[in-house]
């Protein structure tokens, strides 16, 4: 049952805590790495067959592999995949930042361009459940910034196919190449390279912790978005607000993981009660009955608080990865929020439209990380480079001042090389 815990009145450490990470994989990704770097190809057939039970002799998702794919899924699914695929496109084209250039000084040029990476790598789960859902989040973002190419990357059953629903997905998101393979040594795959699977210049998606391992281990040899850790949300609710509604938007992210979190918060002592009774109830009617239920169990709790900007204040604190204001009035609070990966306005705006459908993307910062990062976005797929212009003019009104600033760093070099082109005609 989870926990009801009256604020002000129990250890913050309480209020704050998060679930416990999982066991240490640093050694077991760091030798799966190693293999892959040594061995390539040959080092993802033998994972792919030890790991998933697959035995395969090409990794490539062929092109009448997608075809039969497309034909397994329900057409009210693909017209699903396209409205929500819209949706967000729509979103994640009002992210595109643009280059500029400054020359309003004269003799003096600078500029910003704004470029695409060359090549992104998704990675996309396949153990527990499938997300098709990730797929689109992850690359139409990619393909928006301009990315010349995205590869996909996800795990195979044993029969050696990938789940129809992610090849559909793929399909109209764009992605240009799928490849059947997952867990760290997929990431080693898009971080070094292989005979089959080119080298990405960025890596994006969530994973187990071996992948999320795995991501913190290469990164720096390619670019990552973030180490996603169990999924959480956070809900700030009144007293108004329907329990049921509530429990049912709790066991949303409970039934991901048993390490997932899901918080209330609210300023009603009857409304937690009838949370937690509610919650009881909904869980035996769950097909991942036996994950929400150690989620709830382990890592759910409900705060009873004073006042629901005593409630901002906590979510602030926690800085969850999905945020639910259950209230009348949630745009009157949104300037409070200041640390969230996602906010969901209202009484009728539950977590899973975001998942699927809205249009903002739900590859989100996690485990507190939402204080100092940011949700997956077309600026994750394009670097800046910047350029400056001087004439022989302008630089000669400012040489004598960048000389001085190097002399004060010891650098005389530096100095030099500022101000030898004004002294050639002495």
């Amino acid at each position: 049952m989870i926990s009801i815990l009256k604020y002000g009145e129990v250890d913050n450490r309480k209020i704050f805590a998060r679930a416990a990470g999982a066991a240490n994989v640093e050694s077991i990704v760091a030798d799966i790495i190693a293999a892959v770097r040594a061995r390539g190809d040959a080092a993802l057939f033998e994972y792919t067959e030890r790991f998933d039970g697959a035995v395969l002799t090409d990794l490539l998702v062929s092109e009448a592999e997608m075809a039969a794919a497309m034909k397994a899924v329900e057409p009210q699914f693909i017209d699903i995949l396209e409205k929500a695929a819209a949706n967000i496109r729509k979103f994640h084209a009002a992210q595109k930042r643009n280059s500029f250039i400054l020359n309003d000084t004269d003799g003096v040029v600078t500029g910003q361009k704004i470029i695409p990476i060359d090549r992104a790598g998704l990675y996309v789960p396949g153990g527990t459940a499938a997300y098709p859902s990730t797929v689109l989040m992850d690359s139409i973002p990619a393909k928006i910034a301009g990315c010349k190419e995205v590869v996909m990357v996800t795990p195979p059953g044993k029969d050696g196919t990938v789940n129809p629903a992610i090849l559909a997905a793929a399909k109209v998101a764009g992605v240009d190449k799928i490849f059947k393979v997952g867990g760290a040594q997929a990431i080693a795959a898009l971080a070094y390279g292989t005979e089959s699977i080119p080298k990405a210049d960025k890596i994006v998606g969530p994973g187990n912790a071996f992948v999320a391992e795995a991501k913190k281990q290469v990164y720096g040899t390619v670019s990552i978005d973030m180490i996603a850790g169990p999924s959480e949300i956070l809900i700030v609710a009144d007293a108004g607000s329907n329990p049921r509604h509530l429990a049912a938007d709790l066991l949303s992210q409970a039934e991901h993981d048993k390490l997932a979190s899901a918080v209330l918060v609210t300023d009603s002592q009857a409304l937690a009660a009838q949370v937690s009774e509610e919650l009881e109830k909904q869980l035996p009617q769950l097909e991942r009955e036996e994950i929400a239920r150690a989620s709830i169990d382990n890592n759910g709790k409900i705060i009873v608080c004073p006042s629901l900007e005593t409630a901002i204040e906590i979510s602030n604190e926690i800085a969850p990865e999905h945020l639910e204001l259950c209230m009348d009035n949630p745009f009157d609070y949104l300037d409070k929020i200041r640390h969230a990966g996602s906010v969901f306005m209202g009484r009728n705006c539950p977590e899973a439209l975001g998942d699927y459908y809205a249009g903002p993307n739900h590859t989100l910062p996690t485990s507190g990380t939402a204080k100092f990062s940011s949700p997956l976005s077309v600026d994750d797929f394009v670097k800046k480079m910047q350029y400056t212009y001087y004439t022989k003019e302008a630089l000669a009104r400012v040489a004598e001042d960048v000389a001085y600033f190097a002399g004060k760093e010891g650098l005389t070099a530096h100095a030099k090389s500022a101000v030898v082109r004004t002294q050639e005609n002495e």
